[in-house]
């Protein structure tokens, strides 16, 4: 799944820890996030989105899902 998580990061000078500890998981965790690799729980994305003061769908790129279904 594509996220923007990289991008509102760097946006905001954010290190990849820092954001980790504001939404409680691991660095490791972020890092998968951002690669793809790892697709983030509901309530991981909710956290994420609320930090970064918006909705999941602005934050996660849902559209793969979509074609799927």
């Amino acid at each position: 799944m594509k996220t923007r998580i990289k991008e509102l990061r760097k946006e905001r000078k954010l290190s990849q820890e820092e954001l980790a500890a504001a939404v409680g998981t691991t660095r490791q965790t972020i890092t998968s996030i951002e690669v793809g690799k790892y697709t983030a729980s509901l309530p991981l994305a909710y956290k994420i989105a609320r930090y970064f003061g918006l909705h999941i769908e602005d934050v996660f790129d849902f559209s793969e899902m979509d074609e799927e279904n």
